[in-house]
């Protein structure tokens, strides 16, 4: 099992994390701050991505200057 995170700050300077933990073809996504969790096949940090910004309204990527 491998693991990576998607994270994002909202305007309010907090950061949340989305935890992408990959068991073969299945991803198992889990957020750190309201503890929503998903199974996906497909686009797992695009589905990470949307539910940060549409439920904590984090948008920032820390990663891009």
């Amino acid at each position: 099992m491998t693991t990576s995170k998607v994270s994002r700050w909202d305007q309010h300077g907090r950061e949340h994390v989305v935890h992408v933990r990959k068991s073969g073809v299945q991803r198992q996504l889990s957020c750190d701050t309201c503890g929503w969790g998903k199974r996906v096949q497909f686009l797992p940090w695009l589905k990470a991505e949307e539910h940060l910004a549409e439920e904590h309204q984090a948008t920032v990527d820390p990663t891009i200057p």
